[in-house]
């Protein structure tokens, strides 16, 4: 019996039955809404569809990530009961909380030196983390060894690729991504900003696309340029929106039609209030596994 835990951050934006039925653990994030914290629980405290309208309608938000105190208690939990820990973290080229995960790691090392706790720096977000999770987790439930698993995700992360619009430039250029210069034309013009995580697991604006129709369209473009098999890809691909169901489903459509052989259907989950918190409502997020991440 493999006697190892795989676990994330709640900034996989997976639901927690989603988590449950895998048997993928994780730690929660924390934000403010208008001055409160709250855990990035996975929607339990504030539903998502209030958290973007409370946004929308001009609340102020605030993340902070997980501290060093709070992983090494986390971590500590499962070294009592005997288990060793592989632990991805939201990429660092979002935040720099796999430092607090290190940290975690190495003062338990020393109080546990029969455990293996493996910290990586997954370069993904939202729910394409998620698809990374849920790789791992077949790894597992195939009988893999935690340092196979480990191996395997370190070989393989840059695989994932994400690609993501938004029809919202609020967010974004409030928290710096886009200029005002920028947005107010943007605004002006329809424009829908098409995004993708690079090498480093950073954000970066690749294109700047007229109008939703055309960016839904240029998302799925995107996708098979990105793809080893092109339209025979067999793979699962998953979406994360922002309040913003119907362009999510729309894409999905789009995506189920173009890849026949795709394995099941797009699954859509919310992009949570971590990153929901700088994107705004208004985003949709693509993953896939396809060609490795090189710029």
């Amino acid at each position: 019996m493999n006697r190892y835990v795989i676990s994330c951050c709640s900034t996989a934006d997976l639901t927690e039955d989603h988590f449950r039925q895998r048997d993928i653990s994780y730690i929660c994030f924390h934000y403010e809404l208008d001055g409160k914290q709250y855990p990035d629980d996975l929607g339990k405290s504030i539903p998502f569809d209030q958290f973007y309208q409370a946004m929308a309608e001009g609340a102020d938000t605030k993340t902070s990530q997980i501290n060093a105190e709070e992983f090494t208690e986390y971590f500590e939990g499962f070294l009592k009961e005997g288990r060793d820990v592989l632990h991805l973290t939201l990429s660092s080229g979002i935040s720099g909380v796999v430092n607090s995960a290190m940290i975690a790691r190495n003062t338990l090392a020393e109080a546990y030196p029969d455990r293996k706790i493996y910290v990586v720096d997954s370069l993904a977000a939202s729910s394409g983390y998620g698809l990374l999770m849920d790789k791992l987790a077949d790894l597992r439930d195939e009988g893999k060894s935690i340092d196979e698993v480990y191996e395997w995700a370190m070989q393989n992360r840059l695989r994932l690729n994400h690609w993501f619009f938004s029809t919202d430039l609020t967010f974004y250029i409030k928290g710096g991504r886009i200029s005002k210069t920028a947005g107010f034309f943007g605004g002006m013009l329809n424009i829908c900003p098409l995004l993708n995580v690079d090498h480093l697991g950073r954000l970066i604006p690749r294109y700047k696309i007229r109008t939703k129709r055309k960016v839904i369209q240029t998302i799925v473009d995107k996708m098979e340029e990105c793809l080893e098999e092109g339209t025979a890809y067999s793979g699962k691909c998953y979406i994360s929106q922002s309040a913003c169901y119907e362009d999510a489903r729309a894409v999905a459509d789009l995506i189920e039609a173009r890849f026949p052989q795709l394995n099941g259907r797009v699954l859509i989950n919310n992009i949570g209030t971590t990153i929901g918190a700088h994107t705004g409502p208004g985003t949709v997020a693509v993953f896939f596994w396809g060609k490795e991440r090189v710029d």
